[in-house]
């Protein structure tokens, strides 16, 4: 089905993989076109509720965009080619209505780095490393780079990690804020899919209200609290809102439906 990607579906989480580990899994046109399909799909299919998004072996999540393409680029055509991947698959990621979580095994620089920043959160294998070496290229991140990296860890590291072409190893990522968890490279997925698993349990509507909500505070949205007023109320006319307070009253787990 797909050239650059593997997908895996298993109790309703699925499993995107960049498969390009000979390129360090790196983002070319192919890659942008097939993921934007992926996710196409994953959000239009009612067998998927929570999405992982990987790279093939154990060096590279995602080591950067293929520069070989930006060799015959002039002005218009590095803002049509930053313009494509965010509509595509930057911006469909970050605001998908279900949920998706970059699990980061090795080095996700440049536009790896801003894929797994588009992802809902992120958990991160032990060699791990992340980054925004643009400037080394006399380029800046394309991608959403200077907006969500601020988001996360701040006006001054960001600042520092651009301006310096820096990378940042697991831990640092950890203590900042751009990562969530930690995990041994064996286990990274085995926990990726345990979180995964877990927000299955909740309401699907409720999540997907969250994420709204969320990107709107993170964007400093002025109308975020009236969003999330008229959310919530909107909620109240769901069936899963009635499914889990009956559930909690009766005192057992609540059986969510999405409706």
């Amino acid at each position: 089905m797909y050239q650059t990607l593997l997908t895996e579906l298993q109790e309703g989480t699925l499993v995107i993989t960049i498969n390009r580990p000979e390129k360090m899994n790196a983002l070319n046109k192919e890659v942008i076109e097939e993921l934007g399909k992926a996710m196409d799909a994953a959000i239009a299919d009612k067998a998927v509720s929570t999405i992982i998004l990987t790279g093939a072996g154990e060096k590279a999540f995602v080591a950067g965009a293929d520069i070989s393409e930006f060799t015959a680029l002039e002005a218009a055509g590095g803002a049509a080619l930053a313009q494509r991947g965010q509509d595509l698959v930057f911006d469909k990621i970050e605001n998908s209505p279900k949920p998706v979580i970059a699990a980061v095994n090795g080095f996700s620089l440049g536009g790896g780095c801003e894929l797994a920043m588009a992802c809902h959160f992120r958990v991160a294998s032990e060699n791990a490393k992340f980054g925004q070496p643009e400037v080394n290229l006399g380029l800046i991140p394309g991608y959403g780079g200077t907006q969500r990296l601020t988001q996360l860890i701040g006006k001054g590291k960001t600042m520092e990690l651009m301006m310096t072409g820096d990378m940042i190893g697991a831990a640092e990522a950890k203590e900042r804020g751009l990562v969530n968890h930690i995990f041994p490279i064996a286990d990274l997925l085995v926990e990726a899919k345990k979180i995964a698993q877990k927000i299955q349990t909740k309401a699907p509507l409720a999540i997907a209200a969250v994420i709204a909500c969320v990107n709107e505070a993170a964007m400093a949205e002025s109308n975020g609290f009236n969003n999330e007023i008229d959310r919530f109320g909107k909620l109240f006319a769901t069936l899963d809102m009635k499914e889990g307070v009956n559930a909690f009253l009766e005192k057992r787990k609540a059986i969510f439906k999405g409706e």
